[in-house]
């Protein structure tokens, strides 16, 4: 793990319910390079006679010159979820309300986000239903201070195909997006992307491994930035992220580097 000799982690918490628990995560980020650490413990029991199972994740996060630190705190009541999120701003000069948000979220109904600080409100709505026996889904967001509202919506047309759009109302930007899953096991994902008002292309491929390992690459046409990842989500192995980016129009330019690693354990 690479860390700077000198850091404060400035935690996040977030409790969500898991196997009949809950689980209780916590993320924050040093004062210097490394972004953030997240703690995550939950009980649950097993078979008749087990006695309960505590399972704890941590999670660091590495980007050079760059942090950041922010909070959750998230409580289930019944099928809707209410949680109260925080930045490193809140706690800059004392506590205060900057960057509060209180949010009530429902999974693939709604989600509200009420910023506290700047009594702005958020809202977006989520919808699925079929038609001609083809998936749809759409959502629909609204930020009141920015005025800005986006539509996203996408065309299921068998497990291998999906088409998306994204649209954002006085702007006009849109966004369409293929997605194809090639081979039996749909290991080969393919996702090229066509910005209708710059006119520009971004492709992404990405190869998924037997154990949880899939490679990634994202070339974005119009600033000639080529992004490489390397992800692994395994129970046996750990979890992790390994990124760089490229820019393809710099001869001699540094890459950007980014390491993420989680780390779950039971007790």
């Amino acid at each position: 793990m690479l860390y700077h000799e000198e850091w404060l982690v400035q935690p996040t918490v977030e409790f969500r319910r898991y196997n009949g628990g809950f689980i209780a995560t916590a993320a924050g980020s040093a004062s210097s390079s490394f972004n953030s650490v997240s703690i995550g413990a939950s009980s649950h029991k097993g078979q008749k006679g087990e006695r309960k199972k505590m399972k704890a994740t941590v999670k660091g996060r590495y980007e050079v010159n760059k942090s950041a630190a922010s909070a959750t705190l998230a409580l289930h009541a019944g099928d809707a979820r209410l949680k109260a999120s925080v930045t490193e701003a809140t706690f800059a000069n004392g506590p205060s309300l900057e960057d509060l948000v209180l949010s009530l979220e429902k999974h693939g109904a709604f989600i509200l986000d009420y910023n506290v600080a700047d009594k702005d409100v958020r809202f977006q709505f989520m919808n699925s239903f079929k038609a001609a026996d083809k998936t749809i889904n759409l959502t629909y967001t609204h930020a009141r201070a920015a005025n800005r509202t986006v539509v996203d919506g996408s065309l299921l047309f068998d497990p291998a195909n999906k088409v998306s759009l994204c649209y954002a109302f006085g702007s006009g930007n849109c966004k369409v997006r293929y997605w194809y899953a090639h081979g039996e096991l749909k290991r080969t994902v393919l996702e090229p992307c066509y910005d209708v008002s710059k006119n520009a292309w971004d492709f992404a491929l990405t190869r998924k491994f037997k154990g949880g390992d899939s490679l990634k690459a994202i070339y974005h046409t119009t600033t000639k930035n080529l992004g490489l990842e390397w992800n692994r989500d395994s129970q046996e192995k750990g979890c992790f992220k390994i990124s760089a980016s490229f820019n393809l129009a710099e001869k001699q330019g540094t890459p950007t580097l980014m390491v993420e690693s989680t780390w779950n354990y039971e007790i």
